[in-house]
């Protein structure tokens, strides 16, 4: 268990135990929410919003038929030359 002192301004000091389970660094931001049990949960900011990108962009590469790192190089390319159309 961690325990952790708000100053008079509001702030915190998260322990660093925590601060290395979290991944947290100097200048990075956390997340305080709710969850549906009632809870307060922290998290880092970063972390979940690269995790909500990445289930965000499940199974794309299917749709757009990008099935190697060539197909990626291409759609780069034609996105560079200003192409919109999906890859086939």
């Amino acid at each position: 268990m961690n325990l952790a002192k708000i100053s008079q301004n509001g702030q915190i000091t998260v322990p660093a135990e925590i601060r290395r389970l979290l991944g947290l660094k100097t200048g990075d931001k956390i997340l305080f929410f709710q969850n549906d049990s009632g809870d307060i949960v922290i998290s880092n900011a970063s972390a979940s919003a690269i995790k909500k990108a990445q289930l965000a962009f499940v199974g794309a590469s299917d749709t757009m038929g990008i099935k190697n790192d060539d197909d990626v190089q291409t759609l780069i390319d034609d996105l560079r030359k200003g192409k919109s159309k999906t890859h086939d």
